[in-house]
């Protein structure tokens, strides 16, 4: 669907769901995925990327946001995902040193300031969205390769400046 302007108060709102939620055992909280670039068309479930200390500590992590009404859908090493009984935010975990998280906000930032980058993502998901998917993890794994070539020249543009 075409951009909704909404979506950053949405994320602003889950933010404050999550701090509460976890206390001083959130890190770093960030609005990711396509909902985070304000112009790109994007299915209207607003990613949210959050940093713990210890992904492992259930009593620290499951526990409160499961009680602050998110249900667990993702159990695997080095990544936890969340998500409301509607399916509109999806809150992924990782660990502090997780090189997921830089990996995830390098491509935002790419895509929030390259048109052209941007342009050609949300051709791609538009071709893509057209497609029957029986799975929805098919339909990321098209989208793989051109995430990861905008990833690498966000990687690399940001070596440059250093």
């Amino acid at each position: 669907m075409p951009y909704d302007p909404t979506w950053p108060a949405r994320f602003r709102h889950e933010r404050e769901r999550i701090t509460s939620a976890l206390g001083p055992g959130a890190g770093r909280i960030e609005h990711i995925g396509s909902t985070s670039v304000a112009g790109l068309a994007a299915k209207p479930i607003v990613d949210i990327i959050v940093s713990v200390e210890d992904l492992e500590d259930d009593a620290a992590l499951r526990t409160p946001m499961e009680r602050a009404g998110y249900v667990l859908r993702v159990l695997e090493p080095g990544h936890r995902m969340f998500r409301t009984p509607e399916r509109d935010v999806h809150v992924h975990v990782f660990a502090q040193d997780s090189d997921e998280i830089a990996r995830h906000l390098a491509f935002r930032d790419r895509l929030r300031s390259n048109a052209a980058d941007r342009e050609s993502y949300e051709a791609l998901k538009r071709e893509l969205a057209k497609r029957k998917w029986s799975d929805m993890n098919h339909y990321a794994e098209a989208k793989g390769e051109l995430i990861r070539q905008i990833t690498e020249r966000a990687r690399a543009e940001s070596a440059q400046g250093q």
